[in-house]
Formats: C-alpha cells, sequence, structure tokens
C-alpha cells in the first residue's frame, strides 16, 4: 500500500498575509479512529489486516502504530476517517473478529498534526497568494547542488522569498543554505556564474557533489555546474572507448573528463575560468585519474589548436596492469605467480596523434567557436590513412518549434552549425547526430549536435 500525503487526509491552516514564519500555527486537529491491540503479539497481524483492507493510516510523517494512553500496556494503530469508532458496519471483517473476540477495540482518536507532518508544497500552498492556472504554480521546486538549493522566484514571490527560503530549508534534509539567482546564468558573466542573495541558512557555496563515481569540490558562486546536465555526461561519456584522445574545449570542473579519465580516456581539458580550472586540477586528483587527464586555464579557440599539436609532439603512456585478487593469506609463492603474471600481461597504452572526440559545452556561445577547426590538420592528411577525423560534439541553445515539431527545430539548428563550421552540413548528414538533451524553459531546448569534422574543413587552406 503506498503512502498517503497529509495533505489527502487535511489541509492545513491558511495564513495569506504571513510575512514571517510562524510554525505553530499549523497546528490541526484531525477526528479520526484507532483500534487499539491489548497483546503486542497481534500488533502486525491487525496492521497487515488494516492494509489489505485499506483502513491503515499510513501517511508519510506519521507513525500509525503508537502507544495506547488509554490501556495501559497496549498499542493503538491509526485508522484512515472512513472507519467510525461507534459504526460496526464501517469495519472491514478483515480485522473486525479481532473485536469481536476482545483482542482489540476501536475507539476515536484525536490526531494532532503540525508543522513538521505537512510537506513544503502542502505549507506554501497555505501562504502563498494563490495563482490562476495562467500564473503556474507556487516555487516548490528547485534545484540542488550539494548542500545548496538555488531557486529563480518569479516576481510576484520576491516579497515572500525569505519565507520561501526557510520553508525550502525545513522541509528538505541534506539542504543547508537557500539562494536565489538575481540573473540568467552567463548574463553578466563569461563564466557563466550569477549574482545571487542567501534566502535561508548561512552564505556557504562551498560544495561537495558526487556525479558518475566521482567527487568533485567547488565553490557553487565560482563556476559553473547544473545538475540537470547529469543524464548528459554520462551518456556522451558511455560513447567513449578506452584508449580514444578527447579534446574538452569548455571543460568546467570536469564533469565530462574526470568521468572519462576512469575509463582510461586520454582527455585535455580547459577552462578559461581560474576558478573552475582550480576545481578541476583538485578533481583529477581527488579521483586519481592523473595519468589520462591533463587540465588548461585558457581561451578554447586557442586551446583547440594548441592542444592538437600538443597531442602530435607530447603523447603519454601508461601500463596497464591486469587486475589481480590475492587473499590476505596468499602464500608468498602465490604472491610472485601473481606478480609474474601482472608483469607479463601488462598491457602498454599509448595516447592517439589525434583526437577522437572534441566536446564543446558552452550553450550560448559554443557554436560560436566552430570556426577554430579551419585548416586544424592542414598538410597533416597522412594522420587519417587508418584514422577517422574525430567527432564534435557541440552543445547550443535552440528554440523550441511552437509546434513541437523536432525536424523544423533540427533543421534550423544544422543551418546555424553550417554557417558558423563555413561548411553545408547537410552533405554529411549520415554523419551528423542532433540529440534534443533536454528543454530548458518553456521555449528554449538544449541540444547536443554531434557531426565527423570534414575534410574540407580540417585540411583547409587559409
Amino acid at each position: 500500500m503506498n503512502n498517503l500525503s497529509v495533505a489527502e487526509l487535511a489541509r492545513p491552516p491558511i495564513n495569506r498575509d504571513m510575512k514571517v514564519l510562524d510554525r505553530s500555527f499549523f497546528q490541526t486537529k484531525l477526528q479520526t479512529s484507532a483500534i487499539t491491540v491489548f497483546d503486542p503479539k497481534d500488533i502486525q497481524k491487525v496492521k497487515s489486516k488494516l492494509g489489505a483492507s485499506r483502513d491503515l493510516l499510513l501517511a508519510t510523517t506519521i507513525k500509525p502504530v503508537r502507544d495506547d494512553d488509554t490501556t495501559p500496556g497496549a498499542k493503538c494503530i491509526m485508522l484512515l476517517p472512513h472507519v467510525k469508532a461507534n459504526d460496526p458496519s464501517t469495519w472491514s471483517e478483515h480485522w473486525s473478529n479481532f473485536v469481536m473476540n476482545g483482542a482489540a477495540k476501536v475507539r476515536p482518536f484525536e490526531l494532532v498534526l503540525s508543522y513538521d507532518d505537512w510537506s513544503m508544497s502542502d505549507i506554501l500552498g497555505a501562504i502563498l497568494p494563490e495563482l490562476s492556472e495562467d500564473e503556474g504554480q507556487n516555487p516548490s521546486g528547485f534545484a540542488q547542488v550539494g548542500h545548496v538549493a538555488h531557486l529563480n522566484l518569479r516576481e510576484q514571490f520576491l516579497p515572500y522569498k525569505y519565507l520561501i527560503g526557510q520553508v525550502l530549508l525545513d522541509k528538505n534534509h541534506g539542504v543547508k543554505t537557500v539562494i536565489n539567482k538575481l540573473q540568467d546564468v552567463g548574463t553578466e558573466s563569461v563564466f557563466r556564474t550569477f549574482p545571487y542573495e542567501v534566502l535561508a541558512g548561512p552564505d556557504d557555496l562551498d560544495v561537495t557533489v558526487h556525479h558518475a563515481n566521482c567527487e568533485f569540490k567547488f565553490n557553487f558562486g565560482e563556476v559553473y555546474w547544473n545538475t540537470r546536465n547529469g543524464h548528459e555526461h554520462e551518456r556522451l561519456v558511455a560513447s567513449f572507448k578506452e584508449g580514444q584522445a578527447v579534446c574538452d574545449v569548455m571543460a568546467g570542473v570536469g564533469p565530462f573528463a574526470v568521468p572519462a579519465g576512469k575509463k582510461q580516456i586520454w582527455v585535455r581539458a580547459n577552462d578559461l575560468n581560474p576558478a573552475g580550472f582550480r576545481a578541476m586540477v583538485a578533481a583529477i586528483r581527488a579521483n586519481k585519474v592523473e595519468p589520462f587527464v591533463r587540465a588548461y586555464n585558457m581561451d578554447g579557440r586557442e586551446f583547440i589548436k594548441s592542444a592538437t599539436q600538443d597531442l602530435l609532439t607530447n603523447r603519454r603512456t601508461f601500463q596497464k596492469k591486469p587486475k589481480t585478487v590475492l587473499s590476505r593469506k596468499a602464500t608468498a609463492e602465490e604472491k610472485q605467480r601473481s606478480a609474474e603474471y601482472a608483469a607479463s600481461n601488462t598491457i602498454e597504452l599509448e595516447e592517439p596523434k589525434t583526437f577522437d572526440h572534441f566536446i564543446m559545452n558552452l550553450p550560448a556561445s559554443a557554436i560560436e567557436f566552430l570556426d577554430a577547426y579551419k585548416g586544424l590538420y592542414r598538410g597533416q592528411e597522412n594522420l587519417f590513412v587508418d584514422r577517422k577525423l574525430p567527432m564534435i560534439h557541440v552543445y547550443t541553445f535552440q528554440a523550441r518549434d511552437e509546434d513541437d515539431n523536432e525536424e523544423k527545430e533540427k533543421v534550423e539548428l544544422l543551418g546555424r552549425l553550417s554557417q558558423y563550421l563555413g561548411h553545408d552540413l547537410d552533405k554529411e548528414r549520415d554523419e551528423v547526430t542532433l540529440h534534443r538533451a533536454r528543454l530548458v524553459a518553456p521555449k528554449k531546448l538544449f541540444y547536443c549536435a554531434s557531426f565527423r569534422l570534414p575534410a574540407a574543413i580540417a585540411f583547409a587552406a587559409d
């Protein structure tokens, strides 16, 4: 049986004039019934029967079994309000025989509900102005990065912002700080950071995030991180193969680069933001991927060219040893055999001469960097006799078609890509994938465009 919400049993008291949170205001009483079970050994049996008959009051914040203050040593189980203590016709045959046999009794019960029993949505619905259908819903949704919850409050909710922040803090374990973004990401900062105000809790944005079996530590106010992009990070990294080389042009703190390094993929990762670069360096060390991931702090357009050249002249190697498992009681002879096996089966991984993938995750402007690939491998056609030219994965925003027609969106996006690349990608349609990653706003989409670098661009003259 699924738990009910408390709001399905009763509504919280309403006070739309509240400006400072008064938790005591939300105490209310629900008249219901309980079944007193005299022998503790019968508790589980009765509870099971109540569940089968759908008479058990099972709500997230309410204890269904508690001490009975009318009968010393007995326990009582909460019943849903449709069961009436003085009306046996409302009792189910599943459990009424316990009452008839004198093993239990049904009695009225006054259930006291308090602030702690209501959800964030329940409380906000009782104190914020009522909204029309056109105005949407109360701000019960939020994004969380480490211990920080962040909101983008609409104008009509700003007079209630501290009230909203405190309720959010109270109702979400793991949240210690609540902030409101004052501008969209990247509106004023090339580093995709944003001004904010603290609504509840300390002004502490030093967070720890666990993502794709990796740990990242950074100051959320100084670098870019979007929890909603987690699936996209995992999707793209899953398409990379061990031993491939990846150039992450706008890497942030490394959500693509570090998990890729754990797969023994060679990565050169760059971020223009010094704070992002420092956090990425720390993540590379913390996750022990130094042999595979290098961090850089420079302009993305310059990095595309310099990393490509550096890969040709400063390739890395790694001695990959087979995994062996020895028990704690292994003998000296067993240890020796294991060492010999590891030595004879060690494989040397060598970084390839050219990149297999370029990642460009700066959706507001990454598409404008596509001209940097023109002539990237000019005069080096011999490098691709047995290798394919790299795949380019560029993230960008795309206006949502008003009829939600993906094909129209993709035609427009392909046109924009072709314009910035200086090459008609429609001719390479078999090598192009346009992935609709997620909806950012009602009329705004987040796309990943993946295409193989055309030879006409890679080997182009000035």
